[in-house]
């Protein structure tokens, strides 16, 4: 399952939702907005998006962790719209038969996620100024 929202993400649901009788890793990923960014202070976060071309990304993340290790479910969920300091921008959920695969699985779809689906993020600093950045830059 993959989805853009402006809602805030219901992470609790979404791991329920990826969770399967035969899958004994399940493992959650949330990026959350930080206060810091470098030495930088940071106010609030922008995230917008093209959505049929980022759901397609998506679409293909979600594809190709699935050719790679057993995933019973999977679930990518990332916002849109300003987020405040503390708020989950991004989620990714991963059921596997073991721990393992689980991690790998879910640290490989979100790294995908992040290089490769056109979100971009503004960061809005606490001096008033903005910064856009662009897909698969670190962040």
């Amino acid at each position: 399952m993959i989805r853009l929202t402006h809602d805030p993400i219901d992470y609790s649901a979404l791991t329920e939702q990826v969770r399967r009788p035969h899958c004994g890793g399940v493992v959650l990923f949330l990026g959350t907005v930080r206060d810091l960014t470098g030495d930088r202070v940071t106010v609030a976060l922008d995230y917008e998006a093209y959505p049929a071309l980022a759901e397609k990304k998506m679409a293909e993340t979600e594809a190709d962790t699935r050719a790679r290790w057993p995933v019973g479910e999977m679930a990518m969920v990332h916002r849109l719209g300003r987020l405040d300091i503390g708020e989950v921008s991004v989620a990714v959920a991963v059921s596997c038969p073991h721990r393992a695969e689980a991690f790998e699985a879910c640290r490989y779809a979100i790294d995908r996620l992040k290089e490769l689906v056109p979100i971009w993020k503004k960061e809005n600093w606490a001096d008033g100024s903005t910064d856009w950045v662009h897909p698969g830059s670190p962040s």
